[in-house]
């Protein structure tokens, strides 16, 4: 057993499946990061979208539930072959793409929790609409949909595997390339362990430390 772990994890095959763990999470936090900041902005404007804009509310209505009804995976193989460019910024286009559909609707069920009365103070005591969102609004809604928030990074972290189908350099797609020259079931059953343990070991962290910060709310 130590044998075939010395042949498989050498320092090269260990060190070429980091680097692609370590691209696997610069993709994960840009797709997250520009998604949180698009699905903020979608959840807005389907919100509170009245009058001459109301038909704004409408297309961002029909934006989100067509991303949300579709797999992530279809967006990915789409826009890797109609879309030319560096093979990050593409998957991190494409993440995003399906991921700030899915933001928005979670970030929509915290604005829907905030009571209407919050603006109707706000407006009592001199602050605008614009105002109101910033310093009230927003503040509350993303308290409210930590849980949710976490679910959905965990689930961007792992959706990153998909790329592997392009031949985005990330960690499952190198763990495949180590994963060609292993002939024996007991060593691809160790790599399957190594690439679930990375996986748990990112995810789980991520987890915890929101959690510690949801702690520290509840006890301010």
């Amino acid at each position: 057993m130590l044998a075939l772990y010395n042949q498989n994890f050498t320092p090269a095959n260990v060190t070429f499946m980091l680097k692609g763990l370590r691209m696997t999470v610069v993709i994960a936090v840009l797709a997250a990061v520009i998604s949180m900041a698009a699905g903020t902005v979608l959840a807005l404007v389907r919100t509170y979208a009245s009058g001459p804009w109301k038909w704004l509310g409408g297309l961002v209505a029909a934006y989100t539930e067509f991303f949300r009804c579709t797999p992530n995976l279809l967006w990915i193989l789409w826009i890797y072959f109609t879309v030319k460019g560096n093979k990050t910024v593409v998957s991190v286009f494409a993440i995003s793409l399906f991921t700030s559909a899915v933001m928005a609707e979670i970030f929509r069920g915290g604005l829907n929790a905030i009571p209407k009365g919050q603006f109707e103070a706000a407006k009592s005591q001199g602050f605008g609409f614009g105002k109101t969102l910033w310093y009230i609004v927003l503040p509350q809604m993303y308290k409210k949909v930590i849980p949710a928030l976490l679910s959905q990074v965990i689930t961007v972290i792992k959706d990153t595997s998909f790329l592997k189908m392009v031949d985005v350099a990330e960690f499952m797609r190198n763990c495949g390339v180590v994963m060609g020259s292993i002939y024996d079931i007991r060593g691809m059953l160790m790599l399957f362990a190594f690439e679930a343990l990375c996986y748990f070991i990112i995810c789980f962290t991520l987890s915890c430390v929101v959690r510690a910060y949801q702690k520290t709310i509840v006890t301010a």
